[in-house]
């Protein structure tokens, strides 16, 4: 080493235009010195652009966290909306038949046959209201009886066999195959043998 603290090898001419290296067989090369590069701008640009880039995702995201907060609330108002007003049709089909029903009480001179034939009519009514909201019968008369449809009340002597529904007391009725009310029913016993 010299005593300016440079290799022996290492000879710069002028104001470090070139630096002269001896390469592996004694032979010397001369490379031009790059000034050296001043990283600060371009890190200064990329930072800049990284920051920038940070602000559009984190806009995006308050936006669509806003965006998901203004669904769920408006998904909880329809469903209170839908609750509130969920048999609204139906109430309205049942109308016709409160209707019917008042001018029944309202006739105050009708005959047994004029009452009879207009409680006929309502009931048609409410049969119809009933079917457009799929409400059905269960009348159970003759089956097995089934516990997730029916409600024994009693069970009585008969000659069916047993298990079986041998008188309804109330009819059931389903609403799209979900029990709205069990029918009340007697169930056949098997009789004991005479001794």
């Amino acid at each position: 080493m010299t005593e300016q603290g440079k290799p022996n090898n290492v000879r710069t001419q002028g104001a470090a235009e070139t630096v002269a290296v001896t390469g592996v067989h004694g032979a010397t090369e001369s490379i031009p010195d790059a000034k050296p590069a001043d990283p600060a701008p371009d890190i200064a640009a990329l930072l800049r652009k990284a920051e920038d880039e940070a602000a559009e995702l984190k806009d995006a995201w308050l936006r669509a966290r806003a965006d998901v907060e203004n669904i769920r609330r408006q998904a909880a108002n329809d469903l209170a909306r839908a609750h509130k007003y969920a048999i609204e049709r139906f109430a309205g089909d049942l109308l016709p038949v409160k209707d019917a029903l008042e001018a029944a009480l309202a006739a105050g001179n009708a005959t047994p046959e004029a009452l009879r034939s207009g409680v006929e009519l309502t009931l048609k009514q409410l049969a119809a209201a009933f079917d457009k909201a799929q409400v059905t019968v269960v009348d159970p008369a003759g089956q097995k009886f089934d516990p997730h449809r029916h409600q024994a009340m009693t069970m009585i002597d008969s000659d069916e066999p047993a298990g079986t529904v041998v008188q309804v007391f109330q009819m059931g009725y389903l609403l799209n195959d979900r029990v709205l009310r069990p029918a009340m029913v007697a169930v056949a016993r098997a009789r004991e043998n005479d001794a």
